[in-house]
Parts: structure tokens; C-alpha cells; sequence
């Protein structure tokens, strides 16, 4: 039988959720075309050479892109099964089963994606099982070089992705993690996380990039694996995704994982508003934030921390405060301008779905969108947001720090407020050429890429 893996986006990377079901798929016996169509275009050929075809949906912007691509799949043909594996799979399930899948397989997906293959299971399946892994199978994935590369300045180095766990131990109300793995996390093991980036080093990745939910869910397998990864790939460099919470938590091995050659970490800082934090229960505050800037830039690593600025009980002054907390911080050299103008994002089956707080915002169900609509109490912040967004889709071909200008200005002329200018007072911050950035909607040359 004849298996086509797709893939639409997975944040810049070369996709290790093509490459770790293709291992699987190939060991049992089938033939397998892994397609990264972020990067590719969907070829004819490859859609009449399958008896199967499966689409990786890991997060928001993949799963708009996935249904995209399932669309162009059932034009080309007709006839083909199709299976949406991943975190987001189970998303808008009633109204995919019914025209595009036949079936969607949600969370562990290595187990039932294999049992879809051979028969025996369609419909919506959710697991949580643990898997033994193998080492992913990358030989027919474009070139590493192909995809987001880290910088430093002027320079710039290929960088590779792996994971070391999946899932996450907490229970982030506005995450879609403790829907799917309700406080679990399952660990990848170790010798198939170092063979994977082993092969990303010997297609030249001179930086990789840990995608953990949260790297220190399991502080002592994650570190091991760093260490070694290490010792084995000395001049490569390593960033990690690590909670506020665990960043304090865990402050005494900040060093070490310095000398394990950490260029940076990132962490979702989301909001400035100590009430907001608490609505989406994440675990800190913003004397936090402050406390593990500092922290980390004591050993040398520096901080990219994600935002979420726009949510229901956002006000304009809040935005404020948050353009003032980047610049005490010296922050703007570590924030990719699109995190100032993300709005929150509410899935079917969001934890805020349940919550006094969130209901009294809602406004409806996107269908399109797989996501449900709320509005701001004051209109003048959903035209701030709108605002801001346009500003940074204006701005993509320009400098970080002119467009960050730029949204500051508008923040300004809003509130009334005596703005900072933005400056690289830190010089130059290592950071991925791909903002990390998975909840959004994909943009029209991401759909275009895709569509017939």
C-alpha cells in the first residue's frame, strides 16, 4: 500500500511530524511519500500514487491549511482516504468526518495512525498511549536548509527541530494541551531524540531547536538528553520552551544548561496584567516575568517570550503597560512584532469554554474558523487589534525594530499615553527567522501554496 504524509506548517521547521509516522509506516511494510507542503507545492503524481493520504495537524495554523490541502486532495481525487493526525485533529470533527476524513486521530497519533492504515480503526480516535519511537525518516524532506535558520545579527545558521516530550503536566486555560493530554506528558526516548538530531547535524543543522510543549515537564530525562546532545555536537547551539513557573522553579541548573550551549529560551510571558494571568491560570505574574528576564541573563541566555496581548479583559492601558515592560527589560530585541498583535484564540472544547469569565464574551462559532468569536467590552480595543495586525502584515519585508516603531506609535496615539522608542540597547538577540507563532490564522500565500 501506497501512504502520503502531508504536512502544512509546523512553525518554520522541517517537519518532524512527517518524518517520525514515516519511520513507523516504513518499518510495517508500507510505501511511504512524506510532502511538507509549506515548502512544496501538492503534486498530482504523489496524490494518484496513493492508496492513503494523511495530513499532520500539530496546531491552529496547520489544521486551516490542513483542510485546505484535504480539499485539494477529494479534487484531484475523489476517492482517496484521508486521516488529520495530530493535536488540533479533533477539531470541527463533525463537520470533517462528514466531508474530508475518515478519520481523525488525536494526541498519540503513532499507534492509530498505523491501525488506520492497515483497517482497523476509523472515526475519531483519541489517545494517549505510550509509544516506542523510532528515529525519524527524513530522506525525502526538502533540505534543512530550506527552512528557518537561527540569527545572530548579520549571521545566519540552519537550525533543526526535535522533540524530547509530549503533552504538558499543566492545565493552561487558553491552551489546547490540557484538552487533549489532561496533565499528561509522554516522554520520546532518548536514543531516537539524539539519532534525529544527528541527522538534522549531518544535513548541517548548527543550531536545533528542543519544540517541547515545556522542556522541564521531566526535568531529569530532558536534561540528560541536552547534555548529551551536547557532548556529542559541541558547537551546535539549543533553545528550549520552558513556563515561567518551571524557569523559577528550577533556578539552579540555569548554568549548567548555559554550558550546554542554550542560546536562548522561550517562554509565554502572554499578558502584564496580573488578573489576566490569573483568568488563564498560568502559574505566574509579572514580577515573575521579571524575576526570570534577570534570572537568565545572569548565565548568558536570553529570553523570547510570546505574548498574548489581546483577550476579553484586555483594556488599552494594559497594551500600554506592556510596550513599558518591554522596554524596562530591554526587550525588544527578543519579541517578534506579530506578538504584539495576537488576539486570543478560542478552539471548539477550550478549556475558557467552561468559565464564568470567558461566556460572558462570546459571541458565537466560526465554523470556517474552528473557533468561537468573542468581543472586547470596549469596541476601541478590537480596533486597536485590528490596527496593530495590519501594521505588522505591512511590515514583513522590514526591520524587527521599525515595525515594533511603528505599533508602539499607534499604541500611543490610542491610549493617550508618552510611548518608549524601541531600541536594540542589547545589541543583537539570537532568534529563529520564523516567529514562533502557531495560533493564528494562515495567511493568503500560506493558502496559496496549497490550493487548486
Amino acid at each position: 500500500m501506497n501512504v502520503l504524509l502531508l504536512s502544512t506548517y509546523e512553525l518554520g521547521h522541517q517537519p518532524v511530524h512527517l518524518a517520525s509516522p514515516k519511520a513507523a509506516l516504513v518499518e510495517a511494510g508500507y510505501q511511504v511519500r512524506a510532502r511538507d507542503l509549506s515548502v512544496e507545492t501538492l503534486s498530482g503524481d504523489d496524490v494518484q500514487w496513493a492508496d492513503k493520504a494523511a495530513i499532520s495537524v500539530p496546531m491552529h495554523t496547520a489544521l486551516r491549511l490542513g483542510i485546505a490541502a484535504a480539499e485539494e486532495l477529494k479534487f484531484l481525487n475523489p476517492k482517496l482516504p484521508i486521516a488529520f493526525y495530530g493535536l488540533y485533529a479533533g477539531i470541527g470533527a463533525e463537520d470533517r468526518l462528514e466531508r474530508l476524513a475518515d478519520a481523525l486521530l488525536v494526541g498519540e497519533y503513532q499507534g492509530p495512525l498505523l491501525a488506520w492504515v492497515q483497517g482497523e480503526v476509523s472515526g475519531l480516535v483519541e489517545s494517549r498511549a505510550m509509544t516506542k519511537f523510532l528515529i525519524p525518516l527524513r530522506d525525502d524532506l526538502p533540505p534543512i536548509t530550506e527552512y528557518a535558520m537561527l540569527q545572530r545579527g548579520e549571521d545566519s545558521f540552519s537550525s533543526g527541530y526535535v522533540e524530547a516530550s509530549h503533552g504538558c503536566r499543566y492545565r493552561c486555560k487558553h491552551c489546547p494541551l490540557p484538552v487533549v493530554y489532561d496533565g499528561r506528558y509522554r516522554i520520546v526516548q532518548k536514543d531516537v531524540v539524539l539519532g534525529d538530531l544527528a541527522t538534522q547535524v549531518a544535513q548541517g543543522a548548527e543550531h536545533v531547536t528542543f519544540g517541547d510543549p515545556d522542556f522541564l515537564n521531566g526535568p531529569a530525562h530532558a536534561l540528560g538528553i541536552l547534555k548529551e546532545a551536547h557532548q556529542l555536537n559541541p558547537d551546535v547551539t539549543f533553545d528550549i520552551t520552558v513556563k515561567v513557573e518551571h524557569i523559577l522553579k528550577h533556578r539552579e541548573i540555569w548554568q549548567e544548561v548555559a554550558d550546554y550551549g542554550v542560546a536562548f529560551v522561550v517562554s509565554a510571558f502572554e499578558h502584564t496584567n496580573d488578573s489576566v494571568l490569573e483568568i488563564l491560570d498560568k502559574g505566574h505574574t509579572r514580577a515573575d516575568m521579571a524575576e526570570a528576564v534577570h534570572l537568565l541573563r545572569d548565565v548568558g541566555i536570553e529570553v523570547r517570550p510570546t505574548w498574548l496581548p489581546f483577550t476579553p479583559w484586555t483594556r488599552t492601558q494594559d497594551v500600554a503597560d506592556m510596550v513599558d515592560f518591554l522596554d524596562e527589560m530591554e526587550l525588544w530585541g527578543n519579541v517578534d512584532p506579530v506578538q504584539l498583535a495576537i488576539r486570543l484564540l478560542i478552539p471548539d472544547g477550550s478549556l475558557l469554554l467552561a468559565t464564568a469569565e470567558m461566556s460572558a464574551h462570546l459571541t458565537g462559532r466560526d465554523p470556517d474558523g474552528l473557533s468561537w468569536l468573542w468581543a472586547a467590552p470596549d469596541e476601541e480595543m478590537d480596533d486597536l487589534a485590528e490596527a496593530l495586525s495590519e501594521i505588522v502584515e505591512q511590515g514583513t519585508d522590514d526591520e524587527n525594530i521599525a515595525v515594533l516603531g511603528r505599533l508602539v506609535k499607534k499604541i500611543g496615539e490610542v491610549t493617550g499615553r508618552r510611548m518608549p522608542v524601541p531600541s536594540l540597547s542589547r545589541g543583537a538577540v539570537p532568534r529563529l527567522s520564523e516567529p514562533w507563532f502557531c495560533c493564528a490564522e494562515p495567511t493568503q500565500g500560506q493558502l496559496s501554496l496549497i490550493a487548486h
